[in-house]
């Protein structure tokens, strides 16, 4: 039990750094806890954006489920106990799988989960269901970026330096990302690189609070950063600003690459991106000139349908120039969910298995059902992506346990994803809050989160952390480990699901053992004594802070060059839908919203849905600023005040997408799929906007 005296050492819940914060409870105030500054863990030094220093107030019973709900005949949600709850659940899976097989039993879980609720959950779809349909919203994250990753260097971590060796670079290009506003605590690594002389160069549609800190902004238009990065390295070459010795040496691919690249000259791609040819020429000069150089991605060129692709362009640049592999320097995702790496490095991804191992390779499946004592040949292959799972259920997939994910604001084409979640027989939800998805469910399970739990964490630089319980949980609220614990012993599994968080990291860490993310050489205590463990880390290791100085994590130990073309996003604009919309985030709320639009003083910097637009469209259509204002795709209709802006494109608008009802901008969004990663386009669709008269 922690006193008002006690304050522990603890983590944000929110995003991929997972700041340092203490808590310290706080039992007759309006919230839990109070939060403190925590100046000596590295990642944040103290800093925390308004989410982080208000995140106590999601546990406030005032707005949080503190008790079990389930359905009644009458359609209502209704309490209930917590064994008639998990027997409802237990029913309901056991009743589709006997009836449809285990297949049509399907399992969503979330890049906010800890690292043991992961590798517990992919566990107990494979294990306790026997179903192949398991995936989550952390493909909606970073999957176009760790499947670049793995092309080139054959290992996906999203960053393979720690930040502190941002501000020490001499550029950086900063692709798609808003870090002033989605990662607030990370602008300091920005602006240390400018007072350290280095530069920054920002690639982004919208002239945000980032881009007015870069020395060149780009602003290409939404969906083109291929082009843009295909037209950097055709530069490159042309200038003989390629490094041959590291070519030679340390990768291989270049010939057909190189080939790629230069069917990309200068004025096609100001024709395609709208990036004027000299501003081009300077992007090259300000990367190429210093010996050590840097280029972070975010969710703006990977939630494409080329994402893959994409990424892989911008990975091409840093190998050409010889800006991988080498101190100071490299290609490196900036993760958004809290846990979105481990969560799909410990088995919650439809293809995986814990340790980052392969779902379809033979010794992977031996070696993690030697550890989880069952036969190989009973686990399943692999399963469908996320958005693929959920366009397919109500009818091949009839129930779904889902935990810590909202769907029906955070999925693309969202409006037919609701549609699709309410045709189930059968719907679980697990979640500390009664979210837009848990609203339709048939049983809605009240779990604990951060602050009332242990468990670790992998932040983007692939630090496992270790988030200790500050606050004790109300009473009738339970972790998702005793959900789990308690739905298999009901399903026939009596062992391999304990509720001990520690005990389940034991487990981990020998299934993960000799994988790609071993984190076997990972404990508790020496998570707490050296303020994170970096992974890949075997027994007796010290971490990796920084990967591929030696060599890259392909067999040869070179970094592969991938040839790729630009193509158009999967909609173009046309007469009937002629401007391109992108979404993005706003600095008060986060990701579905569904924690955060609890927070008063967060609601309070940021109430609503909004459209954001250029001068001359605002003018074209007659429409003045906090006009209602519709924007319309091919999939459906959202409505929102204008925000009349010189800072975005004029062919292009923006709506951040952390709201329901009618200023859902993933009503909107295209579920088109990148061939590899899955990734729906997320950032780039054809609409129309109108006035609402």
């Amino acid at each position: 039990m922690h006193t008002p005296d006690t304050a522990t050492a603890t983590h944000c819940p929110y995003c991929a750094l997972q700041c340092g914060m203490k808590l310290r409870p706080t039992p007759d105030g309006a919230v839990p806890a109070a939060v403190e500054e925590r100046a000596d863990f590295p990642v944040n030094r103290g800093a925390l954006c308004g989410k982080g220093r208000t995140a106590p107030a999601v546990l406030s019973s005032r707005v949080r489920l503190t008790g079990p709900l389930v359905r009644t005949h009458a359609g209502r949600l209704e309490p209930a106990t917590w064994e008639e709850a998990l027997d409802a659940v237990a029913a309901g899976l056991a009743r589709t799988r006997r009836t449809h097989g285990a297949d049509a039993v399907g399992v969503f879980g979330g890049g906010g989960l800890t690292n043991e609720k992961a590798y517990a959950l992919g566990k107990f779809a494979r294990v306790a269901l026997g179903t192949s349909q398991i995936d989550y919203n952390g493909r909606f994250c970073m999957s176009s970026a760790a499947a670049a990753h793995q092309r080139a260097f054959g290992l996906d971590r999203g960053l393979p330096f720690p930040l502190e060796d941002v501000p020490r670079t001499g550029c950086v290009i900063l692709v798609g990302s808003n870090l002033a506003e989605t990662m607030p605590p990370a602008l300091r690594y920005l602006t240390e690189l400018k007072a350290n002389g280095g530069t920054l160069i920002v690639v982004d549609p919208r002239r945000t609070r980032t881009a007015e800190q870069a020395d060149l902004h780009l602003a290409p238009r939404p969906g083109t950063d291929l082009a843009l990065a295909l037209g950097l390295l055709h530069l490159v070459v042309a200038e003989g600003r390629t490094d041959e010795e590291f070519i030679a040496g340390r990768t291989t691919g270049w010939e057909e690459a190189r080939a790629a690249a230069m069917a990309h000259w200068p004025e096609l791609v100001e024709r395609i991106t709208g990036v004027p040819v000299p501003k081009l020429r300077e992007a090259v000069s300000l990367f190429c000139a210093p010996s050590s150089a840097m280029v972070l991605t975010a969710r703006g060129p990977e939630q494409q349908s080329k994402g893959t692709d994409t990424v892989g362009a911008w990975i091409n640049l840093c190998l050409a120039t010889g800006r991988a592999g080498r101190p100071l320097s490299g290609y490196g995702c900036l993760t958004g969910q809290g846990n979105g790496q481990g969560g799909r490095e410990h088995g919650q991804k439809a293809d995986q298995l814990p340790g980052y191992r392969k779902l379809a390779d033979p010794a992977a499946r031996a070696h993690v059902a030697g550890v989880w004592g069952v036969d190989p040949d009973t686990l399943p292959g692999p399963g469908r992506s996320a958005y693929e799972l959920l366009d397919v259920l109500g009818t091949d997939v009839r129930a779904l346990l889902l935990m810590g994910s909202n769907p029906v604001v955070s999925a693309p084409r969202a409006a037919h994803i609701e549609d699709r979640i309410r045709a189930l027989d059968f719907l679980a939800v697990a979640d500390v809050v009664l979210s837009e998805t848990a609203a339709l469910a048939d049983v809605v399970l009240p779990v604990t989160q951060w602050a009332e739990e242990t468990g670790t964490t992998t932040n983007l630089e692939g630090r496992v952390l270790l988030r200790r319980r500050a606050l004790t949980p109300p009473p009738g609220v339970r972790s998702d480990l005793e959900v789990l614990h308690g739905l298999a012993g009901r399903l026939g599994v009596d062992k391999g699901f304990p509720t001990a968080p520690e005990e389940v990291f034991e487990e981990l860490r020998r299934a993960s053992a000799g994988g790609p993310a071993d984190y076997s050489g990972i404990s508790y205590t020496r998570i707490e004594t050296e303020q994170g463990v970096f992974w890949p880390c075997p027994e007796g290791s010290p971490g990796q802070p920084r990967l591929f100085l030696d060599r890259f994590a392909t067999d040869d130990g070179r970094a592969r060059f991938v040839p790729v073309s630009h193509r158009e996003a999967a909609e173009a604009p046309d007469a009937d839908y002629p401007i391109l919309l992108t979404t993005g985030r706003v600095v008060a709320q986060y990701q579905s919203g569904a924690q955060t639009r609890r927070v008063d003083e967060l609601n309070a910097a940021a109430p609503g849905a909004f459209v954001e637009l250029h001068p001359r469209l605002a003018a074209r259509i007659g429409v003045a600023d906090g006009d209602p204002l519709a924007v319309t795709s091919r999939r459906g209709r959202a409505v929102a005040p204008a925000r009349i802006t010189d800072a975005i494109r004029a062919d292009t608008v923006f709506m951040p997408f952390h709201w329901p009802g009618e200023g859902r901008a993933n009503t909107l969004t295209n579920p088109a799929l990148d061939p590899v990663s899955r990734m729906p386009e997320f950032k780039v669709c054809a609409v129309r906007v109108e006035p609402v008269r």
